[in-house]
């Protein structure tokens, strides 16, 4: 049984593996200065609602660009589980050629990103990230990360709104339902998913006119499913896209 771990700025999810299948995941509020035994803690709640020993885990692995997290689930995965994990970084074998100038700065959720969209929609591929940024990953069909763009995140957004203006409360981001506001709440809305998936659907557009038109898309992150549904260009979300590619990077080392 494998965990494999995504720390991201925001959230952590967790997922656990039999074999090829995905058995659960979580999705974590992201706390940075939580300690190794609050994070195990946490874990043995977790294993222990789906009524799953923490013994069956024979491997951990990480995604993390989060550094102060990294120390912390180290000495959890030891503590907790007797193993030591596995973290993908830049020397991480994981199949693809990563032509970044420079490919330590590559982030690890991006580059497992890369791994699970070329082994599961083909290259070339678009992976669009919705998370604390709006990432996009351009995947060639000869397994070559070939680099992306990043974007301010939806929560980014939101926040930014109600901080820097006097009047316009806080909202949440979802389908508005119509495009033309008729009150505050309903013109935020509508500007944050519309202009979301405006900013999406307009930079994948020309990143395929770029890659070629055989070129596959495909979004993950929490708000996925509702970018998809009103998107020209990226119409398959894959919630377990990040869990699957630390899957596979963690099947590629053991061999």
């Amino acid at each position: 049984m494998l965990l494999a771990i995504d720390a991201g700025n925001t959230n952590v999810t967790i997922g656990i593996f039999e074999g090829a299948k995905i058995l659960t995941r979580w999705r974590l509020r992201t706390v940075h200065d939580q300690t190794p035994d609050e994070w195990g803690i946490k874990l043995r709640s977790l294993f222990a609602l789906e009524d799953v020993p923490l013994r069956r885990v024979k491997g951990i692995v990480v995604a993390s660009v989060v550094p102060p997290l990294e120390t912390t689930l180290t000495e959890m995965a030891r503590r907790y589980f007797d193993i030591e994990p596995m973290f993908v970084t830049g020397r991480t074998e994981t199949g693809l050629s990563v032509l970044y100038d420079n490919p330590r700065e590559v982030g690890a959720d991006r580059i497992v990103n890369a791994v699970a969209a070329l082994a599961k929609y083909g290259g070339p591929c678009v992976v669009v990230d919705l998370g604390t940024a709006i990432t996009f990953d351009a995947v060639s069909a000869n397994a070559e990360y070939i680099g992306g763009i990043i974007c301010p995140g939806i929560g980014i957004s939101i926040a930014g709104l109600f901080q820097k203006t006097a009047r316009l409360p806080m909202v949440d981001f979802r389908d508005p339902g119509r495009l033309i506001g008729t009150n505050t709440v309903g013109s935020m809305q509508s500007g944050l998913y519309y202009g979301t998936i405006a900013m999406i659907d307009g930079i994948v557009e020309k990143m395929v006119a770029e890659m070629g038109p055989t070129t596959n898309t495909v979004a993950t992150g929490g708000q996925a499913g509702l970018i998809t549904r009103g998107s020209k260009f990226v119409k398959t979300a894959d919630e377990d896209l990040t869990l699957e590619g630390l899957r596979l990077i963690w099947e590629r080392n053991q061999k």
